[in-house]
């Protein structure tokens, strides 16, 4: 449109410090003394800028360059701030109506959801919950508000959105936004409000009236905007229009061929300023240029890397000076070495004394890498995404409690609310932990007790006397457990607000019931409703973090009351879902009132780093789909629907970012742009714009240098002299301190693996059970012989006629008695059946009962051998089956041993090599009489049952084979005296307990391989 006079509109070079550039022409234009009446603050003049970020950095600014010279400063506002009227004081038009509370809006517009038709169909029976429903209704605000944001009316323009050739779909989405066109208007008639995004955009352009009906007398500036949607291009026309006014520009290329200019892509970092001026009518040649450009060759490299298309032709002209000086990469092959070599970076700024240095990234999980590794080096960068409310402590022990009563108190779901630090269960924190601990180590390692805390009575009600015994109260020190029994009485008093819960409920009911059970988990001692005490679990409250959090759950429950009843399993995303976007600045720059902030160290978004120079940037996270972000047309409308209605591109938004891409690599010395060539695992391209800048410096063979980080963070962690492998450990006890009691089984771990004797009884250590262990192999083989163990007493001799069903009831006892899952359940007992019949057919001679043979289950062993050097050492052990036999004609009975292997039971000539002993040693404690219960007796076979029900059900394995050169008198005879040899050896103090000392002959099972490093010295030993 045309102006009556020209427009006050002035641009600052991107190379120069754009805010103190912006101070400097304010007191040479301004000055900084009141008017002869004495005014002040904003009669004295009035600065806009975009946000509070860059209102503060403004402030700043002012104080750098007055240097300690008293001033009276103008009133500096953001613009978003407009109804502050202690900030800004502005008469706005009345009629607008107030906004609406942003958890109201989303309360009202999950309900239409759920009642709208067409979610019903599609969402099916499960669909239709709270935590679901609330991100939708998050994207119909956001609909809204980029609507409102653009001037687009949805009542008018989405029956136009959609053409008769797109497809059907799109037609019923249409008549799913009747929500946001029909029934969300409807509502706010209703409550005579309005949209936020709405109110605010008709008080800036309600404002804009007024400066223009009614001219300020004070000087107004508009500095560094740049999107002129949401009503600020028509406040920066008033501003621009007025005698008084000043809009300040970053980085307007005035310099720009007309006829690239007029071709600008929506995708330039110039676009939105030619977007402005072609609203405003403004002519380039009309606006003011204040300063020179500190680095007019980086500004002219620039300027020619980002020409749109059509002049790309002139990249191979001369076009000056464009040596990239100050600019290096970062390469990072994955984003952790990305953060390291930031981290770095900032750690050597840092280390420079006045220097400032800054992260811009949009990537949060590389800022959270970034923030975590600079903590390394004792610095906590000032990070302007503050801290996400749903990560604060006390968030997420609100969530932990509702995964806990969701999953019916699984092991890992419960203990990561017991050991939470917020958890006290109405003594001292560090009881509460010490108790779940003690809870964890009894009941909650190994195979998961029953769902819900009546399982775990019963797993504490089923333990042995055995396994009473605690081993792991020193870790609890000086905090002592209480009773399991009170622990678990504590646990379900305070549970029970949420377990009293019926299937669905209330929304505020849910919320409610999760705030009682958190306060009296939270309580500690001397808390109570007396007058004189703090209330139970008030210290959920306390900060910053905790008033927050109070008052989004006062918000929820106040406006959720209308939904549909909701299950508790629906609770936990909902809590996460509603804390989305929320978070709280500054949370964690203060401990004990201590600041902990990096004065010169600081981590910022694209939005909040505009206009801020810093004298090392790294624009981070350089990847397409990251910087720039992808450019997604949204949920509701596919890119030629949003044309349609007339909402801006999806690219317009990479146009903002580039924009700011470029301001910020022209604003401080020096520059480090990072990229990774990996990202969450999966290959990343480099962003456009460092294709383009490298593109365009190679055609004239200048290569961009790498910044030393890289080889810094290779070297981070490496060792200061030649790294030099491990040894094998060969830890040398004294005698007093060697085991003299053994089982039979670890009598062939102290052949294989030495060091797990070791570990196990001189070190004392037994490794913990996994939590939620499943149903492993060794879980199969326990049934395999509880199911023959049973039969075997029952029928030790001759087996009856129906001895088939006896042995499959054994076998689906055994199993349910187990308390595998279901599903398990349904895959075993197949399996289990046919190692049945497989038994039964090796059993045929027993129904037979022309042989006279007993057989004996689970007989114990207890030997002692003498004459040791240090004393006397033990043999414990258990045989699984022992058949002893009166063959007619002799005299003399002879044994049969058998070992049960669901697994792969050893090969003969492992046997017949000493590596597998264990029946050989059975053998001869046979014929020793070492058996509970049995005469000494020759062995006269052994033999293995491999019983995996599978296509082959069961197999037996003779030990020697038949094919074998030597005897079962030849292992038999000399097993003992071998026994005894190994024995000794390992009573002379200088023997070591080495770690898997036979190469190829590595023990099947070690819970101490780590401990004994066998990685680091087995790899160092193969190179």
């Amino acid at each position: 449109m045309g102006q009556a006079h020209p427009l006050n509109i002035a641009t600052i070079p991107a190379s120069c410090p754009f805010l103190d550039t912006v101070v400097q022409n304010w007191l040479e234009r301004v000055g900084v003394e009141a008017g002869p009446d004495g005014r002040s603050g904003g009669d004295n003049g009035t600065i806009l800028v975009p946000g509070r970020r860059v209102a503060r950095a403004l402030m700043e600014a002012f104080l750098r360059v007055l240097d300690g010279r008293p001033a009276l400063l103008p009133a500096i506002v953001a613009l978003g701030d407009v109804e502050q009227q202690s900030l800004f004081p502005m008469t706005v038009d009345e009629t607008v109506p107030p906004s609406v509370g942003p958890v109201f809006r989303l309360a009202i517009l999950a309900r239409l959801i759920l009642a709208a038709p067409f979610f019903t169909t599609v969402s099916g029976r499960d669909g239709g919950t709270i935590d679901r429903v609330w991100p939708l209704a998050q994207a119909l605000a956001e609909l809204m508000d980029d609507a409102e944001r653009n001037g687009v009316d949805l009542y008018e323009a989405l029956p136009k959105a959609v053409a008769d050739d797109f497809a059907g779909h799109w037609q019923k989405t249409l008549e799913f936004l009747r929500i946001v066109t029909e029934a969300w208007p409807a509502i706010l008639r209703e409550e005579e409000r309005s949209n936020i995004m709405a109110r605010q955009v008709a008080l800036i352009e309600a404002q804009a009236r007024l400066w223009a009906d009614m001219p300020p007398d004070y000087p107004l500036w508009a500095v560094g905007f740049v999107d002129g949607s949401a009503g600020v291009a028509t406040a920066l026309e008033a501003v621009a229009a007025l005698p008084r006014g000043m809009v300040v520009f970053q980085g307007l290329d005035c310099g720009m061929e007309d006829e690239w200019w007029n071709q600008l892509p929506p995708t330039h970092p110039q676009a939105l300023f030619r977007e402005f001026l072609s609203r405003a009518g403004i002519n380039r040649a009309d606006i003011a240029i204040w300063g020179y450009p500190l680095r007019p060759e980086r500004e002219n490299l620039f300027q020619h890397v980002m020409l749109p298309e059509a002049g790309i032709a002139c990249w191979g002209q001369p076009v000056g000076d464009v040596r990239p000086s100050g600019i290096s990469l970062l390469p990072a092959a994955d984003s952790q070495q990305e953060a390291q070599a930031i981290a770095l970076i900032l750690r050597d700024v840092a280390s420079q004394p006045g220097r400032s240095g800054a992260l811009v990234t949009p990537d949060r999980g590389l800022a959270d890498r970034v923030r975590a590794e600079l903590l390394r080096f004792g610095i906590h960068a000032d990070d302007s995404a503050g801290e996400p409310l749903v990560r604060t402590p006390a968030a997420v022990f609100l969530r932990l409690i509702a995964q806990a009563v969701t999953a019916r108190f699984s092991p890992v779901a419960l203990l990561s609310v017991l050991k939470h630090p917020l958890a006290a269960l109405g003594g001292s924190p560090g009881r509460a932990r010490a108790s779940a601990r003690l809870l964890e180590r009894r009941l909650l390692r190994g195979p998961a007790p029953q769902p819900g805390l009546d399982g775990l009575r019963h797993a504490l009600e089923a333990l042995q006397e055995a396994q009473q015994t605690d081993n792991g109260y020193q870790a609890d020190a000086p905090d002592s457990p209480e009773r399991l029994t009170i622990f678990l009485d504590r646990m379900e008093e305070a549970f029970r607000p949420l377990l009293g819960l019926e299937s669905t409920a209330r929304v505020p009911e849910l919320l409610a019931a999760l705030l009682e059970t958190a306060e009296q988990l939270a309580a500690v001692e001397g808390e109570g409703y007396e007058a004189d005490q703090p209330r139970p679990g008030s210290r959920l409250w306390l900060g910053e973090d905790g008033g927050a959090l109070s008052r989004h759950f006062v918000e929820l429950m106040s406006h959720t009351g209308d939904l549909p009843p909701q299950p508790l399993r629906a609770l936990e995303g909902f809590l996460t879902a509603s804390m989305a976007g929320k978070t709280l600045t500054g949370l964690r720059g203060y401990q004990g009132g201590v600041e902990l902030a990096h004065p010169r160290i600081s981590i910022y978004g694209v939005l909040e780093a505009r206009l801020l120079a810093f004298d090392t940037v790294i624009l981070g996270g350089l990847n397409e789909g990251s910087w720039p972000p992808a450019a997604e047309s949204g949920p509701w409308m596919s890119r030629p629907m949003r044309q349609r209605v007339g909402l801006p591109s999806p690219e317009r938004r990479i146009g903002a970012q580039a924009h700011d891409f470029v301001s910020a690599a022209l604003s401080s010395e020096q520059v480090i742009l990072s990229n990774a060539q990996r990202r969450e695992g999966s290959p990343a391209v480099p962003a456009r714009w460092l294709m383009r800048l490298s593109a365009f410096l190679e055609g004239r063979q200048i290569t961009l240098p790498v910044h030393p980080a890289l080889a810094w963070q290779t070297m981070l962690d490496m060792p200061a002299r030649e790294a030099k492998p491990v040894a094998p450990p060969e830890p040398r006890p004294p005698l007093p301190l060697r085991p003299r009691r053994l089982s039979i089984t670890q009598l062939d771990t102290l052949k294989l693996d030495p060091y797990t004797i070791y570990a196990r009884h001189v070190l004392g250590l037994k490794v913990l059970a996994p939590l939620e262990e499943g149903a492993e192999h060794a879980d199969y083989g326990k049934i395999v012989h509880t199911a023959l163990e049973r039969m075997i007493r029952e029928h030790p001799g001759t087996w009856p006629a129906h001895a088939a069903q006896i042995l499959h009831r054994h076998f689906d006892d055994a199993l349910d008695d187990a308390l595998v899952n279901p599903a398990l359940a349904s895959w075993w007992r197949p399996r289990l059946h046919r190692i049945a019949d497989w038994v039964l057919a090796q059993e045929e001679w027993r129904r037979v009962g022309r042989l006279n043979c007993t057989s004996h289950t689970e007989v114990s062993l207890a030997y002692t051998l003498r004459g040791l050097p240090g004393g006397d050492f033990h043999i414990t052990g258990r045989a699984d089956r022992i058949d002893l036999w009166n063959t007619p004609g002799q005299e003399d009975t002879t044994g049969r041993i058998l070992d049960y292997k669901t697994g792969t039971p050893p090969e003969s000539n492992e046997v017949i090599a000493g590596w597998s002993s264990q029946l050989v040693l059975e053998a001869a404690f046979l014929k020793e009489g070492a058996f509970e219960g049995l005469p000494a007796v020759e062995t006269d076979a052994l033999a293995y049952w491999k019983l995996s029900g599978g296509e082959e059900p069961g197999k037996e394995e003779v030990i020697p084979a038949v094919n074998a050169k030597v005897t079962l008198g030849d292992l038999v005879g000399p097993a003992l005296e071998q026994l005894r040899t190994l024995l000794t050896d390992y009573d002379d103090p200088s023997r070591p307990y080495r770690s898997q000392p036979w190469a190829g002959k590595e023990h099947r099972y070690s819970d101490y391989t780590q401990l004994a490093r066998v990685a680091e010295w087995r790899l160092a030993g193969d190179d």
